[in-house]
């Protein structure tokens, strides 16, 4: 499917989407859920910590239950036990939560319906819609056909009472991992391959993180979801579009077993941003490979590690529900994201004064130890946010590209004989400038001005009085990836390019810098 670069600019007052047209269809006089509450489910892998595009699945879920008074359910999808962690479902927890969202007392595992699982099993072997296997990947792959040709299973017609002994001893433990699987019986020449009698029980010896030994046989996904999903009550069943081949055999589970209820399926476009990976598999790599540091690196894509980066809940909110809801696979610019979050910060933040590449100005008509206040606000979009103290002196700390001996067209801020108006305080203008003995320039200036008549064309600067500054840790960080590209790399590519941007000194002093750093005051720096 052909993808194409979008670049969100504006939001509708009504959010709406293709997914709230087949709700309002299925809730309305007639509809399959007529009367019903809806119910959706946010169903997490607990194999890793939540990205930027989990946050666009879990706000979809959440908010598209939000909207219709309805309920969504936090469920860990704990069936695969090789990765699973207790880590990962507390930060998962800790991130939905971070961002607004409650499940209030429905969180459930998996794991939770093992038991269920296996009996439904057991009834399509009874029924003939589930056999034993002892085919290995190997010999699956071999004989599974193509578009012309069938797959082929030796074992599709084992009688039903053998299928019953061998699963009830797969269950026991007797047979060695990959020996084995339960397969179901659907249609060996379907032209989806999901449905050519797919795997519904491997056996796997894993040590489970909630079960321990009680389970040597794990039900796949495909099998567990639908049945999780109808045990739950769920209505609509929301997930990425890669399940949208596998909605088949969604339905046919649900139909082929004795369960409360019926969920629709409805798949969407997951997201892609351009400059980041958006695979789990491969920033668990960087992470257990040291490449960053740990899942809350501020260069990751996850939702811990874009808190640490200074995101706020409401600009990721406001991110997902911007970029949109389709069918269509596209790739967002991560310029939006970080518009989404300049957005929030510029109505809530409270302001502060920070000159990163430091040179001293000097304004020679002004008293040597004169040292005056003004007041400016904290936030002029927040007059409640109230104001605080600056200082103004003889010396200051501006920022190095804010002067030039040899000003370029356009340039407005300081160079021999220009004016420059300072953040509240004067109009100040350069009169020349002095090198040190290691050839570093200190401007000059003089005549300072405390109106503004005159002055109508003269450029902005900020600046902080030397006598009253505080030496701060600040780390500059870029995009994660120095290419344009989302797609997935391998590690050896990923850390090249982390380390061409010099990122990993930058981590180093933001992990040394953010400890001193009050938990919930954010501030927002002026003209960085």
């Amino acid at each position: 499917m052909s993808e194409e670069l979008k670049n969100v600019e504006e939001t509708q007052e009504v959010w709406s989407n293709f997914i709230h047209d087949f709700i309002e269809e299925d809730i309305a006089p007639g509809g399959r859920f007529e009367g019903k509450k809806v119910h959706t489910r946010f169903p997490p892998e607990p194999n890793g910590y939540l990205h930027i595009g989990h946050a666009k699945a879990l706000y979809i879920d959440f908010a598209t239950a939000e909207k219709y008074n309805g309920l969504c359910n936090l469920r860990m999808d704990d069936t695969n036990p090789t990765k699973e962690d207790v880590e990962y479902v507390d930060a998962i927890k800790e991130d939905i939560a971070w961002l607004g969202f409650s499940w209030e007392d429905r969180f459930y595992y998996a794991s939770d319906y093992f038991s269920k699982m296996y009996e439904i099993a057991v009834n399509l072997i009874k029924k003939g819609l589930a056999y034993v296997c002892q085919c290995t990947p190997e010999q699956v792959r071999e004989n599974r056909g193509d578009l012309t040709t069938p797959a082929v299973s030796p074992y599709r017609d084992r009688p039903i009472e053998e299928s019953l002994d061998l699963f009830a001893r797969m269950k026991e433990g007797e047979f060695e991992d990959g020996s084995m699987t339960l397969r179901a019986k659907i249609d060996l020449a379907s032209g989806n391959f999901n449905m050519r009698d797919p795997v519904l029980y491997r056996i796997s010896h894993m040590h489970h993180h909630r079960t321990g030994d009680q389970w040597c046989i794990y039900p796949m996904y495909d099998y567990a979801h639908p049945i999780e999903d109808a045990l739950e009550g769920i209505t609509h069943s929301l997930c990425s579009l890669e399940f949208e081949a596998h909605r088949p055999l969604y339905d046919w589970v649900i139909e082929h077993s004795e369960l409360p209820c019926k969920p629709r399926q409805i798949e969407f476009a997951r997201l892609n941003i351009n400059h980041t990976v958006m695979s789990k598999r491969k920033l668990r790599l960087l992470v257990e490979n040291g490449v960053v540091d740990g899942w809350d690196d501020p260069r990751m894509p996850t939702l811990s590690g874009l808190r640490r980066r200074g995101y706020t809940p409401l600009s990721i909110r406001n991110f997902c529900e911007r970029i949109g809801v389709s069918k269509v696979n596209s790739v967002v610019e991560y310029s939006f994201l970080e518009h989404c979050l300049r957005e929030d910060l510029n109505m809530t933040a409270q302001r502060v004064m920070a000159v990163l590449d430091p040179i001293k100005l000097i304004i020679t008509n002004y008293p040597e130890d004169l040292v005056e206040e003004f007041e400016i606000e904290n936030n002029p979009n927040c007059p409640e946010d109230g104001t605080r103290t600056i200082t103004f002196s003889r010396e200051s700390w501006i920022e190095r590209s804010d002067f030039t001996e040899e000003p370029v067209k356009g340039y407005f801020r300081f160079y021999p004989g220009n004016e420059v108006r300072m953040k509240t305080t004067y109009i100040v203008k350069c009169t020349g400038c002095k090198k040190d003995e290691n050839g570093n320039v200190i401007p000059h200036g003089s005549d300072h001005h405390d109106h503004d008549h005159g002055h109508e064309h003269c450029g902005n600067c900020n600046s902080d009085c030397q006598g009253n500054c505080t030496d701060e840790v600040v780390a500059l960080l870029n995009y994660m990836l120095s290419h344009n590209e989302h797609h997935a790399e391998e590690l050896d590519q990923m850390a090249d390019n982390l380390e061409k941007l010099g990122m990993p000194d930058a981590a180093k002093t933001i992990k040394e810098g953010v400890a001193d750093f009050k938990k919930g005051n954010m501030r927002l720096g002026l003209a960085l």
